[in-house]
Formats: C-alpha cells, structure tokens, sequence
C-alpha cells in the first residue's frame, strides 16, 4: 500500500514465472538494496536510485535457469506499479522530466511524462548483442514493462557510443535523473494537478 504523507510503496508480485518484491522512497537518499540474480540489471538499477534519489530495496525470484527474460521483464512491472502506487494522485508534480548523460564516447537522452498514457520510444543501437551474460534485448522489455505500469510515456535515444555497456550506463542513468525531474515538487504548482483535463 502507498503512504501518501511519505510517497513510499512496497509490491509484491508473484506468478508461477517469478517472486518479486519491490519497496521504494520517492523522495529517498539514492540508498539501494538489490537481490535479483541478475548481476549487470541490479549494476543499472543502482545507477537508477543514485541519479534519481530513489531508495530502492528489489528482491526477485525468477526462472532463471531458463533465461533472465521473466525476471527483467516482471521487475520493470513491479518497479512501475509501485512508482505509481507511491506516486499518488500526482499533484503538485513537475510531471514532465528530461535528462542527456554522456560516458566517454557514449550519450543518450531521456524524456519522460508522467502522463497517465503507457507510451514507449525505444532508440539504442548496441554493438554487441551481450553485455557480460545480460542479453542486451532485455533493456527494452525492462522499459515497456515500467511503462505499461507507471502510465508514463517514455522516450530513450542513444544518441551515439560504440561500447555497449556505456551505451547501457548513460539510458539509465540519464533515465533516474529525467524521473527525479519529473517527481519533483513543483512549488507553484503547489496541490494543483499539472494537466487541463483535471486528472493523469
């Protein structure tokens, strides 16, 4: 359940495919506590809840023995339906985040709209298909499922970079700080919804 004074939420998430347990801080410290089987996603993950100011706490049970898709694809769900629990009713928001982040040859832009519409633009190029043993086809089902379950349109473009895992480190990177953006408080905008239609 959400605490509405602390924007804070914890979900569970339990399918014959995975167990996943997903407790977060809105407005935390960037602290971040991650068992998920799944080494270089728990590497972005932490890139995630320092850039974003995110306290993270991601445990995650997966068939992984079969291969890690269940597993991200399941943790960007949870991950997406507690930041919208956590969220609330998304008054006072800036609503609308955006963040370029370079890493050496590597630069990627995020844009992102706490909208209420599920929206996914995926641009990355990477030049090799794994990162370690992390199938890099699996950032974008991370991303879909996030969005499909914080109603966010979500648009990721690596603008360029010729390593991999540098291509991955500036998405998610540039993807925490477009969400602290995002989330923040928007002093005059204070109890208002940031939307003519009323609602998101």
């Amino acid at each position: 359940m959400a605490n509405p004074a602390a924007r804070t939420a914890r979900v569970e998430r339990n399918t014959l495919e995975t167990q996943i347990t997903v407790e977060l801080n809105l407005d935390g410290a960037g602290e971040c506590r991650l068992d998920t089987g799944v080494p270089f996603l728990e590497h972005m993950l932490d890139q995630v809840a320092r850039h974003g100011l995110i306290d993270l706490d991601i445990t995650a049970k997966g068939d992984l023995h079969i291969d890690a898709h269940h597993t991200v694809e399941d943790i960007g769900i949870t991950l997406g339906q507690a930041v919208n629990q956590a969220l609330g009713d998304k008054k006072g928001i800036v609503r609308y985040g955006h963040a370029y982040v370079p890493l050496d040859e590597a630069l990627s832009r995020v844009v992102i709209d706490f909208s209420g519409r599920p929206g996914l633009e995926y641009h990355a190029d990477y030049p090799r298909a794994m990162i370690g043993e992390f199938d890099v086809d699996l950032f974008h089902e991370f991303f879909q499922g996030f969005v499909n379950h914080s109603h966010v349109t979500l648009h990721i473009d690596c603008l360029r970079g010729g390593n991999a895992h540098h291509i991955a480190e500036t998405i998610f990177k540039a993807f925490g700080r477009a969400v602290r953006m995002a989330l923040a408080a928007d002093p005059r905008m204070a109890g208002v919804m940031p939307s003519t239609k009323g609602s998101l």
